[in-house]
């Protein structure tokens, strides 16, 4: 018998935690009910949670002990971390990533399981193919940030793809073998490759609660994937450095040959002054790129922990 390890994040969800596990137990129950092959758990990972998502985790463990686990980290350390945690502490031959808050709809779990099992996919993952009820502007840098990624990275990312996907277990031992501390999942995903069929479904709203990502987070994670799998903005910031100096070469030769040939003396200061606020606000920029390449290369040299465990059952 073949068992299913459903790995999920959390963060403040204490109202969608039980909704999420009635559904998802009713779904793969009635799918197995006339094959009875497999088996299946939970590993729900509290990710320093204010609410009383723990406490869910707990009564829901304390009902199921056998089926029903979960890890408790000492403070938020992120939602890479959590995934990451439940990875190492699943045991399936096949490991599910879902959110808590249904935008994951479980239905396609019978037809991801099956998929796996009766063709020689190494990876069943899905994306969206609307984004239908989410603020205009979320959507635009969405959809830019995928543009952007795919322009300059080698490493490929569908469009609108989640987290949510069913894995082999040779997948998420790579995975997990990946040693970075500043990890990017979609990015990582991608990266291991394997085969991999995608699957769509419409936009799925909140069950419960509210989005834990603000805006400005948002920016910062399409930051950090940029910068773990793409060179480009420092190279960009040559250019720039470049281009500047070959302005600022040619801007000489004018001035001297409009001197010899007119006796026109460079006019006043604020030409002067814009052009050394423009050079300073170039090399500000190159030098906040680099500083953000070197940080994370700090990061990763202290060789911390991506999370630190308080309990686990």
């Amino acid at each position: 018998m073949q068992l299913i390890s459903i790995v999920v994040p959390c963060y403040n969800e204490q109202e969608s935690l039980p909704l999420f596990y009635k559904r998802v137990e009713q779904i793969l129950t009635d799918f197995n009910r006339h094959r009875d092959q497999f088996q299946w758990e939970y590993w729900f990972v509290n990710d320093g949670s204010s609410d009383e998502s723990l406490q869910q985790m707990q009564y829901l463990h304390a009902a199921n002990p056998e089926s029903v686990h979960y890890v408790n980290f000492s403070r938020n350390f992120g939602k890479e971390a959590a995934l990451l945690a439940g990875l190492k502490a699943a045991q399936g031959d096949f490991v599910a990533v879902m959110d808590a808050d249904l935008q994951d709809p479980p239905e396609l779990l019978p037809t991801m399981i099956q998929m796996l099992v009766e063709t020689d996919y190494d990876v069943v993952a899905t994306k969206r193919s609307d984004r239908q009820g989410e603020p205009w502007l979320r959507s635009k840098l969405s959809s830019a940030f995928y543009h952007v990624i795919n322009g300059i990275s080698q490493v490929k990312i569908v469009p609108g793809a989640r987290d949510y996907r069913l894995m082999r277990r040779y997948v998420v031992q790579a995975i997990i073998d990946m040693p970075e501390v500043n990890r990017f999942s979609k990015g990582i995903f991608s990266w291991v490759g394997f085969k991999t069929k995608y699957l769509s479904f419409r936009h799925q709203d909140r069950v419960a609660g509210k989005t834990h990502w603000s805006m400005r987070q948002l920016l910062d994670y399409s930051l950090e994937g940029i910068m773990d799998y793409s060179e480009v903005p420092l190279a960009i910031a040559s250019w720039l450095g470049g281009l500047s100096f070959v302005a600022a070469i040619v801007g000489v030769f004018w001035i001297v040959i409009r001197a010899l040939l007119f006796g026109n003396p460079t006019a006043g200061w604020p030409s002067l002054v814009v052009i050394i606020l423009m050079l300073g606000g170039l090399q500000l920029l190159c030098l906040g790129i680099l500083g953000k390449y070197i940080g994370r290369i700090y990061l990763e040299t202290k060789h911390r922990p991506q999370y630190l465990v308080k309990d686990k059952r």
